[in-house]
């Protein structure tokens, strides 16, 4: 699928931050973005899909360790996440905790410092109309804010369509899985991409179970994307690993995959795969320094 994007022409230095989503695999992603920020590390714009940027929105408002904080808290809460709110709401992640009382009351968003902060924040959704990626900027997180990163994450069969001025989203990955290009386009020649999954994991193609097959009767373009994600995905990895070894962009993944479902509230492996994210950074801080360092 061909994707259309707005270039806007940058200084050179300008440096973009790709974050792939994954459930709660990326608490990974909060384990390094927590050293980002206790080590000064920053970025002019950063790119997130489905938990990306969920977590990721943490980034931009300076709030280290806010992510693992509030998934421990309230993991045993059945209107945070639950099966109960999927079978009274139509959301495993339920709408009116995780978007209106967790970031406003539960345990705040800095709003002020996430609008404060220089960085541009992009959020992947698909709309599930046209069975395209959309890539809208989130300059500040309130209101609305929240709605396009609740769109962004809400996954085919756990999550009902996210409506926002007459259009219909789902998951940003369906449609762009890591949106390296995305932001190349934008103009960060120079990029830094934070995987949930080792550097020699390619996807293999889906099975597609009764439940699943019903949620996409209604959604024919998605069942459509649903059916080849794994070589969108492929393609994404192979061209990633090509901008890696030409120096152009810096990854950071996991060194083996992590144990961790996408919804999974295990206390044990929420906290060990964010701690294989600090761990990760910890062990890149001289190469991560040095390479934005070069561009500076």
């Amino acid at each position: 699928m061909k994707k259309n994007y707005n270039t806007i022409p940058l200084s050179p230095s300008s440096i973009g931050l790709v974050l792939e989503g994954g459930g709660l695999r990326a608490l990974f992603t909060s384990g390094v973005l927590d050293v980002f920020m206790e080590n000064g590390i920053k970025f002019d714009a950063a790119v997130g899909v489905s938990a990306g940027v969920l977590f990721g929105c943490n980034y931009k408002s300076n709030q280290p360790g806010r992510a693992l904080r509030y998934n421990i808290r309230y993991k045993d809460n059945p209107e945070y996440m639950s099966w109960r709110s999927l079978f009274r709401t139509g959301n495993y992640v339920n709408e009116h905790f995780s978007y209106h009382l967790l970031p406003y009351k539960y345990d705040p968003v800095d709003f002020q410092a996430y609008r404060e902060n220089p960085m541009r924040f992009y959020a992947v959704c698909t709309d599930i109309d046209e069975g395209r990626p959309v890539y809208h900027e989130i300059d500040d997180a309130e209101g609305i804010g929240l709605r396009w990163m609740q769109a962004s994450a809400s996954m085919p069969l756990f999550a009902r369509p996210v409506e926002i001025d007459g259009r219909h989203y789902l998951d940003g990955g369906i449609t762009d899985s890591i949106p390296l290009k995305f932001i190349q386009s934008k103009g960060y020649r120079r990029n830094v991409v934070i995987l949930t999954q080792p550097a020699d994991y390619y996807k293999k193609k889906a099975h597609v179970g009764l439940a699943m097959k019903m949620f996409l009767k209604d959604y024919p373009k998605v069942a459509e994307l649903m059916s080849i994600r794994h070589i969108m995905y492929n393609d994404q990895l192979d061209y990633i690993h090509s901008e890696f070894k030409k120096g152009d962009t810096f990854l950071i993944c996991p060194d083996e995959k992590l144990d961790i479902g996408r919804l999974s509230l295990k206390e044990d492996k929420m906290r060990r795969v964010y701690e294989a994210g600090v761990k990760k950074a910890m062990s890149l801080l001289p190469q991560i320094k040095d390479f934005l360092d070069i561009l500076r």
